[in-house]
């Protein structure tokens, strides 16, 4: 039971300082979708994401009978926050280093009761009914959070990304599609040549779709060098992704404007390389951020 777990105090009542039992995440996306451990949350037009997530997330606590962990991660804003949300509603932000470290352990223990499989056939729910924008919020909220938990180059972020790039092309949304199959691309160039070179035909494919000028030339050449690093590694290309290397180098030539190809080709090579749009830096959590500190008695969602 879970009450076997939970700290009490002398009166036999949950302990406010009790360690988390679970760490949960939420997500804040640009344009206010807020997720909460891969669920798009019904904002109905006027409650606030952080208020929203801390109701959310006091839910949790209030079934457990002890504090909830929460990593949040505010795209709006462009911040991790890192909270303690207690049974009684209150709230607290901490700093990262007051916050339990993830551990493989206690990783595996959240991924074991909220699967990014699961998950991921959830974000697949939505696009079969032809809710794009849902889908597309999950997929983004999955992917920020397996690469903050585990780094670009997990294959479980790697995967998220896939999938991410997948939607943003259904949506029509080619640059942000490109950019994401060619992070995908450009690390399994550096790290799974095997694997490479279908991922670097979908980011061909979206680029196809580019009309400006200026990123069909930078883009390109990007996606040229990798064609030509997988041939010169002497990976075997499908007469398709062969086609597809042609189709570039063809579209480059004839371009309006002619760019000079880098003396070296960084994407393909040993390090980060550029860092993609989608991945602009997060900063760290404070102590005492006021949008998701609560007093206690102040949660606006339903009792239990």
């Amino acid at each position: 039971m879970t009450s076997s777990l939970t700290p009490r105090n002398e009166g036999n009542l949950p302990a406010l300082s009790a360690p988390p039992l679970i760490r949960l995440d939420a997500y804040v996306a640009e344009d206010g979708s807020t997720v909460v451990n891969g669920h798009l949350l019904e904002m109905g037009g006027t409650r606030p994401p952080n208020e929203a997530i801390l109701d959310a997330i006091a839910m949790f606590a209030r079934t457990l009978g002890a504090p909830v962990a929460a990593t949040v991660i505010d795209r709006s804003v462009l911040q991790v926050a890192r909270l303690r949300v207690y049974p009684d509603g209150s709230s607290r932000t901490i700093a990262d280093e007051e916050d339990l470290p993830p551990g493989r352990e206690r990783t595996a223990a959240e991924e074991e009761a909220f699967p990014p499989l699961a998950r991921v056939e959830r974000i697949i729910q939505h696009a079969q009914r032809g809710e794009l924008h849902a889908a597309s919020v999950l997929a983004s909220a999955l992917r920020e959070h397996l690469t903050l938990r585990r780094g670009a180059e997990d294959e479980l972020s790697l995967e998220a990304r896939a999938i991410e790039a997948y939607l943003a092309y259904q949506r029509g949304d080619y640059m942000l599609s490109t950019v994401l199959a060619l992070t995908v691309a450009r690390i399994r160039c550096r790290t799974d040549l095997n694997r490479a070179a279908p991922e670097v035909a979908r980011a061909t494919a979206a680029w196809q779709r580019l009309t400006d000028d200026g990123q069909v030339a930078t883009r390109g050449q990007e996606l040229l060098h990798m064609w030509e690093h997988l041939a010169t590694e002497g990976i075997p290309l499908e007469p398709s992704h062969q086609a597809m290397a042609r189709a570039v180098r063809s579209r480059l030539e004839r371009g309006p404007r002619s760019l000079p190809a880098p003396a070296t080709a960084p994407a393909v090579t040993a390090g980060q390389g550029p860092i993609a749009p989608e991945d602009t830096p997060l900063s760290p959590t404070r102590r005492g951020i006021r949008r998701f500190t609560r007093r206690p008695g102040r949660s606006a969602g339903p009792q239990s």
